[in-house]
């Protein structure tokens, strides 16, 4: 299974910022959105990614004043991604090997999506239960 079949299920948005936006701003979206991370996107392409640990490290650091600064300056970058062709089992061995909850779907500069470990964990539950379901099924029919 690759991640292109999860964003094809997919029908919202995906909520992203500039680097100009203030830290501020990107924490009210983040509040107001429910959200743990977005993509940083200048010009159509990824060039970072700012979380909730990415706000907690600024503002430990810098205090109130890390709200005011451009998410430029305080995101994590370079980020990583995946292609929609990656494997589900891939990026779930990549976000724990380099310790990531979001990802970004990135094809030939551009993004695509955004997916979070929730997404590829609920993906692989789905998975499971539609395959013992199948045994059950199997089993009775026997």
């Amino acid at each position: 299974m690759t991640i292109a079949r999860i964003l094809a299920n997919r029908d919202r948005p995906v909520i992203s910022c500039t680097p100009k936006h203030s830290v501020l701003d990107v924490a009210r979206m983040l509040a107001e959105h429910r959200i743990g991370a977005m993509p940083v996107v200048d010009n159509g392409a990824v060039c970072g990614i700012f979380s909730e640990r990415d706000l907690s490290y600024c503002v430990a650091r810098d205090g109130d004043a890390a709200l005011y600064r451009a998410i430029g300056e305080v995101m994590t970058t370079p980020p990583i991604t995946v292609t929609p062709d990656t494997t589900v089992l891939v990026a779930l061995s990549l976000m724990t090997r380099r310790r990531i909850r979001h990802l970004p779907v990135v094809e030939s500069g551009q993004m695509l999506g955004f997916i979070s470990i929730g997404d590829l964990v609920a993906h692989r539950i789905a998975l499971i239960e539609g395959e013992a379901q199948a045994m059950r099924e199997y089993i009775h029919s026997a």
